[in-house]
Parts: C-alpha cells; sequence; structure tokens
C-alpha cells in the first residue's frame, strides 16, 4: 500500500511515520511518498525518517518529489497536510486581525477565514488531481481549517475525502482519564463542526459518565478543558467545549492576551520551525534528537494566550503526549484497507446527521468507518445555542467557499462580516483589504 503526504516537508511528518512503524499488520503502508515545494524541508524531514527507520525491519520505504502529479498518481491513500503561506502567513494572519482588534487564530475568527480563502482554491486543485490521477484513492485531510476545507475537496471528490481532528479525542481520553475509564472502551458523544464542538456524553460500562464529571467541581476542573472554561461554565453548559471554544466564550480575554503577548503563536512557531531546519541544514546535526526538542517545545506553549487568560497555568505532561492526528489516520487506513470497522469522529457530510444543516454540510461527529469509508452516526439535536453558533460558522463557511470559487471581494468581505467574532462590515472591509495587501495569494479577490 502506497501514502501520499502532501505537505510532506511539513514538521509533523515524523508523528505519522512513527505511526507507520509501529503497524505490523497485513495490508499496511509500505511505501510512503512525501511531497512538498521545498526540497530543503524535504530533505530535512526524510532525514529524521531514516533515523526513525534506522533498526526497524521492513520499514516503509520514503521517496521525496516536488512533483504532485508524480506523488499523486496511483497512490492508495493521501494524506494532505499543507500550509499555503507558510507559517509566515499565519503570522501575517494574526497580526492583520490584531490590528483590527479581532482574534487571527488560524482556523478561528478573522484569521481563520484569511487561511480558508487562500488555502481553499489549492485544495479544490487538489482534489480534481486526485480525481484524475489516482481515482481509487482516499484523501484524509489534515490542512486546516479541517472542516471547511474537507468541504471544499468533496464538492469533486464526494465521501472519498474524510478530515481529521485530534482534539475531540484528545478531550475524550482527558475525560476518560479523569473518570477512570479506559479511553479506547469509552463512545465520546460527540458534536458540531470542526473546533467548535461538544462533549455532551461519555459512556463505558455501558453507562454515560459525563453526571458524575458535572457533581465534582475538583474532578472537573482537573483536565486541560475545565481549567480553560472553569466548573460553574461547564455546568451551565451541560456539555464539555472543545478546547477552541474559549475563543468565543472568553473573546475579549483571549484577544487581549493576544495583544499583550511577547510574540504571537504563529510568529513563535515560524522563528521556532525556522530555527529547526537551519539546524537540519548542517549533515552533521542529530535529525531525530533535534526534531524531538523542538516538538516537545512546541506541544508545551499549545494555546498559551487562552490558559494564561483562563488562569489554567502550564500544561501537564499527559496533554503534551503525541499520538493525535496520527493515531486518528492510521485508524482509518486500516478500517478501509481491512475492513476493520472503528468508530471515530471525523469530519465528514452531514447526510441526515443535523437537521438543522444540509446534507453537504461538513461536520464533525462520530463515525462508522469501513471498507466504503466514514458513515456518521446519529446523534441527538444541539441545543439552541450551540445551534446557533454551528449555523452561523457554517454560513461563514458557505461564503468563504463562494468567494474562493468566484473571486469575488464582496462575498469575502460578506464572510468576514457575518462571523460573530467580527463585529463591524467596516471592520470586514479593512480586514480582507489587509489581507489582500499581505498575501499575494489573494490577488484574485476583486
Amino acid at each position: 500500500m502506497r501514502l501520499t503526504i502532501l505537505g510532506g516537508g511539513g514538521f509533523r511528518v515524523p508523528l505519522v511515520y512513527r505511526a507507520l512503524l509501529r503497524d505490523r499488520e497485513e495490508g499496511r503502508i509500505t511505501e510512503v511518498v512525501l511531497h512538498d515545494l521545498d526540497a530543503a524541508r524535504l530533505g530535512a524531514i526524510a532525514r529524521v525518517l531514516a533515523e526513525q527507520a534506522a533498526g526497524v525491519p521492513d520499514a516503509p520505504t520514503v521517496t521525496t518529489t516536488t512533483d504532485l502529479d508524480e506523488a499523486l498518481r496511483g497512490t492508495d491513500f493521501v494524506f494532505s497536510a499543507i500550509r499555503v503561506g507558510g507559517l509566515e502567513g499565519r503570522a501575517a494572519d494574526e497580526r492583520v486581525a490584531l490590528a483590527e482588534g479581532v482574534l487571527g487564530q488560524e482556523t478561528v475568527g478573522a484569521g481563520g477565514i484569511a487561511y480558508g480563502l487562500r488555502t481553499v482554491p489549492v485544495a479544490v486543485d487538489i482534489a480534481r488531481r486526485v480525481r484524475t490521477l489516482a481515482p481509487d484513492a482516499w484523501v484524509i485531510n489534515f490542512t486546516n481549517p479541517a472542516g471547511l476545507v474537507t468541504e471544499a475537496m468533496s464538492r469533486h471528490i464526494g465521501d472519498r475525502v474524510i478530515g481529521i481532528c485530534d482534539s475531540p479525542v484528545g478531550l475524550g481520553r482527558r475525560v476518560a482519564g479523569v473518570l477512570g475509564g479506559d479511553p479506547d472502551e469509552a463512545f465520546i458523544d460527540y458534536v458540531g463542526l470542526n473546533h467548535l464542538g461538544w462533549l455532551r456524553g461519555l459512556r463505558f460500562g455501558g453507562v454515560d459518565q459525563l453526571p458524575r464529571l458535572f457533581a465534582e467541581p475538583d474532578l472537573l476542573e482537573s483536565f486541560e478543558e475545565g481549567k480553560l472554561f472553569g466548573a460553574e461554565w461547564l455546568r451551565s453548559l451541560g456539555a464539555v467545549p472543545n478546547e477552541y471554544l474559549h475563543y468565543y466564550y472568553f473573546n475579549r480575554e483571549t484577544v487581549r492576551g493576544y495583544q499583550e503577548a511577547e510574540q504571537t503563536r504563529g510568529a513563535f512557531l515560524r522563528d521556532q520551525q525556522a530555527r529547526f531546519y537551519e539546524k537540519m541544514a548542517h549533515p552533521e546535526a542529530p535529525a531525530w534528537r533535534t526534531w524531538d526538542a523542538t516538538r516537545a517545545e512546541r506541544e508545551a506553549t499549545y494555546m498559551a494566550e487562552s490558559r494564561e487568560a483562563a488562569g489554567a497555568g502550564e500544561r501537564a505532561a499527559e496533554d503534551m503526549e503525541s499520538g493525535g492526528y496520527e493515531k486518528v489516520a492510521l485508524a482509518i487506513m486500516r478500517a478501509i484497507a481491512r475492513d476493520e470497522r472503528a468508530t471515530l469522529i471525523l469530519n465528514v457530510r452531514n447526510r441526515t446527521t443535523l437537521s438543522v444543516l444540509d446534507a453537504d454540510a461538513v461536520i464533525e461527529v462520530p463515525c462508522s468507518v469501513d471498507a466504503n469509508g466514514a458513515h456518521p452516526m446519529a446523534v441527538d439535536p444541539l441545543p439552541g445555542h450551540a445551534t446557533g453558533l454551528v449555523c452561523s460558522v457554517k454560513a461563514v463557511e458557505r461564503e468563504v467557499l463562494a468567494a474562493a470559487d468566484s473571486g469575488s471581494r464582496a462575498t469575502a468581505v460578506k464572510a468576514f462580516a457575518l462571523h460573530p467574532l467580527v463585529d463591524s462590515v467596516n471592520v470586514a472591509r479593512r480586514l480582507v483589504d489587509g489581507y489582500k495587501g499581505a498575501h499575494p495569494g489573494l490577488a484574485y479577490l476583486r
């Protein structure tokens, strides 16, 4: 089986390869093709992977290419993990938004819209090429904003694209852990959009354990999301929100945290990863050790502004364990390639799951995965406050897709203006102008 990783020079690729090295079952991936536009980054990551594979019998072979068609032709699976505009683009997204006093996070609010506007055209081109060069391939989309990009690609390759995110499974594992259950045996009742969802129940032993969590304040504030949101607010909601909802529920505090930070998250990662690739330019640099030290620093500073605004303190050691995206992706491939049924929280087309959205809207819910792909499971309706937010953000995503398709600046302005975290049409107009000035890739908006 052959796997193509788009964005193969990206920093997180070794996590995926580590998962592949541990898979010894029949039908496993035996060939990995890394594609990236940057040959130097490809070379750096290939060196890390070579050190990972040392001493591992029958490790998947790794080849690199800067030719997209060559990478896609005849492959079985495609991981799309691209970052259009690179981390400099992410830093610009934050900078432009903060200048207007609104959030610039890469998937939420103004920053997420800007990232989507420059990523969707590229993702659509990839989907069209997959349809031509590897029509039987399955695309597993890592690329953010994951729900939006998955929906854009699904318009061209249907259900053969599946979006993944490690936030819901991480949340489920943390809650199961504090309740004393086995995370691998628990059913996570989770529903929403990517980075906009709620854990509403967690069952093991045939019983929903979430009421027990809400009944014990000390337990409720003992894990990452409990510290972020506080026991009182979680009990008011009757659910545990995805960590990214902190940007909605505590928006003023988070924006102020970003404004007061010495460096935004995007700028930090841009500089940190630049140092990593600079070190890797030296042939004698220890590839794996250099990469792992950088990874540890990256994980320790995740969502630092939100944790500071909430007074949540440092991340717990267990929250810095890797094993998110790559484990979900490997589980999808196993389920499809071997017809091994699995239940995973994924980004897929809605069909009839949430009656407030149309069939083609991509949502994030528990899915049953088998040789025929991912199938959303039935879920209870969302409460009113969550329904309003989901419908509002989905409407914004649709305007982003329309703007990317038509090249209409007016439609892009509408996308920004309608977002709950952008409070002015005039601000929306200035954001479009600011992002066009920062990103040559948005010149298509007229």
